[in-house]
């Protein structure tokens, strides 16, 4: 399938293509256009996402990451810590959840060290899979806690490694 949103990508436009490509559809291509050129492209069978007033944007007080995950119904707790912090950062709403101020800083200096939005893309994605990789790591770490105090530091991150490829 082919998925368009606005050009100029941040934050939500970093994010909901990551989301896209790993838990829906693997094979997504991504078009970043200006607004007035989105419709047209719609009518020729893309997917909007993050434009104002599509099913996949901003409703509810809640970002187009947070929608996307509510309408494809992923049922994934590391994908809703990891939403709390998009939210947190596409609104510069930081009271909550303090880490969306990092991602913000992070996600500005990609897009200004890109050459374009596919390349601010894919360099994001490495961002949001080392965040989806810390918080599985720690459910990990919670899940096998008496396990892990019985091991030395080396032995823990062995057993952690191998769990942390054993699990979907």
């Amino acid at each position: 399938m082919k998925w368009v949103t606005r050009e100029f990508v941040h934050v939500d436009r970093t994010a909901c293509p990551w989301l896209i490509k790993r838990f829906i559809d693997p094979d997504a291509e991504f078009i970043f256009a200006p607004d007035e050129e989105i419709p047209k492209i719609v009518e020729e069978g893309a997917i909007p996402f993050d434009v104002k007033g599509v099913k996949l944007g901003h409703r509810d007080g809640k970002c187009s990451f947070e929608t996307i995950i509510e309408e494809y119904n992923l049922d994934d707790p590391i994908l809703e810590k990891i939403a709390k912090i998009v939210h947190a950062a596409d609104l510069r709403d930081y009271s909550e959840t303090p880490e969306g101020a990092l991602l913000d800083i992070i996600m500005t200096g990609i897009r200004y060290n890109s050459k374009d939005d596919y390349e601010a893309v894919e360099k994001a994605s490495i961002v949001y899979d080392a965040l989806y990789t810390y918080y599985k790591l720690e459910n990990l770490r919670e899940k096998y806690k008496d396990e892990l105090e019985k091991m030395n530091r080396k032995e823990q991150k062995l057993f952690l490694y191998r769990k942390l490829w054993e699990t979907p």
